[in-house]
């Protein structure tokens, strides 16, 4: 990765002003934050993220948090969803158990997530990234591939150039900060843009990828998690370079399809494309609790409420799912994930609620729950979803009566018509 190439050009990220090889500062505005690369105008392929998302949002309505740790996560025995990078200097990280989190940064302020607004500062950030191009791919709320290839005539700039324009506009308009990668391939934006968070703007060319890939861990690499990162150290493998010098066959043989992955990630050969159809492949809700439970009358409320939830969610991306997916977490932190697909697609918090219950069902042995999810995957058309059914006529009159629910709900509130089953229980889920 170069940012400062002394035989290069480039422009200053501050400014946008373009900058000779020599300069060691923006002559226009004095910034250190200039951009060079050899391949700058030619790469157009990106990855951008943006910084510490939930955090930042809150720091931005918030500014007295400025200068402050903050967490965003649930209560005690919940899990950190995000932390400032303040916080993330005292070791604070995404998914980490809340005590601990605590317990590595007292002086933090913990901050329940507000999901809805962090969706609609998301869906802020797509909108201005479609303006760009139309090939944006989204991985998550707060991050997405673009192909800027052949936007240079309708921008009238490269697209470093453009997406330094980006970057500025999302700080000045939006008031969040982002990072971005800027590659040949998806698998080298996706490391650029994690290099000089926050704020960051990362180049890494073809040229250089060998190079720049030789010395970093084999960790690096998509799919080589903690697990594997120990079957490739006991056979002696821990850097990348030393996967650049063995054969695709060798590799294979020991490794299987994963060995194919090594091999061409390894050498920076990565040939998917950004496609606009990487919309989100489930949808889903989970809440944690403040104690564990083990008993399924108690369990089914919580489920019930995040059935409601996951259909809510569902009506309003207009989408369906087509397989329901259970998740626990026991107390010990071991999840178990349980699946059954239906028929037919389902928007229904009833029928997400029902198969959920069955699943339930077989995992209620006494095991203590700190967590409990539901969701669907397999999303499609909300318009093949839900025919009526003719064998369980119960079912249709229990479609019906949510119908009605749901209209309610829209006019007068959530909390406005309850089930028997949360009804008078409490409302704790996030």
């Amino acid at each position: 990765m170069v940012d400062h190439h002394p035989s290069a050009s480039g422009f200053c990220r501050d400014c946008l002003s373009e900058q000779a090889a020599d300069n060691r500062r923006c002559r226009a505005c004095g910034s250190p934050r200039l951009l060079r690369h050899p391949e700058l105008n030619k790469l157009t392929l990106a990855h951008i993220d943006c910084d510490a998302f939930y955090a930042s949002i809150e720091k931005r309505d918030n500014p007295e948090l400025a200068d402050k740790p903050v967490i965003i996560g649930g209560g005690k025995r919940g899990v950190v969803s995000t932390a400032c990078y303040i916080a993330r200097i005292h070791g604070v990280r995404s998914a980490m158990p809340m005590f601990k989190a605590l317990e590595a940064c007292p002086q933090a302020i913990v901050i329940k997530p507000n999901m809805e607004k962090y969706v609609t500062v998301g869906r802020q950030v797509r909108t201005l990234m479609q303006e760009l191009t139309p090939l944006v791919q989204p991985l998550s709320i707060d991050e997405a591939f673009l192909e800027l290839k052949g936007t240079e005539r309708l921008h009238h700039a490269a697209a470093a150039l453009t997406l330094a324009r980006f970057a500025r506009r999302i700080e000045n308009e939006i008031g969040i900060t982002v990072s971005v990668g800027l590659s040949y391939c998806k698998f080298l934006a996706k490391v650029a843009s994690d290099l000089q968070k926050p704020r960051g703007f990362s180049v890494i060319g073809e040229e250089e990828a060998l190079s720049f890939l030789s010395e970093k861990p084999v960790t690096l690499i998509w799919g080589v998690g903690k697990a594997f990162a120990t079957t490739l150290e006991r056979d002696g493998i821990r850097t990348i370079g030393q996967l650049q010098t063995m054969e695709e066959a060798d590799l294979m043989r020991r490794y299987g399809t994963m060995g194919q992955r090594l091999f061409r990630l390894s050498r920076g050969k990565d040939d998917r494309q950004v496609e606009i159809n990487g919309e989100a492949k489930s949808v889903s809700a989970e809440t944690t609790f403040n104690d564990d439970l083990c008993d399924y009358d108690q369990l089914i409320v919580h489920l019930r409420r995040l059935s409601e939830k996951v259909s809510a969610r569902l009506r309003k991306s207009e989408i369906a799912g087509q397989t329901v997916v259970l998740k626990l977490k026991t107390a010990d932190f071991k999840t178990r994930t349980r699946n059954r697909r239906l028929e037919d697609p389902t928007q229904l918090a009833d029928r997400i609620f029902q198969t959920g219950m069955q699943l339930l069902d077989r995992e209620t042995d006494g095991t203590k729950f700190r967590l409990i999810g539901i969701g669907v995957s397999d999303l499609g058309d909300p318009a093949l979803a839900d025919p009526p059914d003719l064998v369980d006529r119960n079912a249709s009159r229990r479609a019906a009566a949510e119908a009605a629910m749901n209209i309610l709900r829209d006019k007068f509130g959530k909390a406005s018509v309850e089930t028997g089953y949360t009804f008078g229980k409490g409302r704790r889920d996030r």
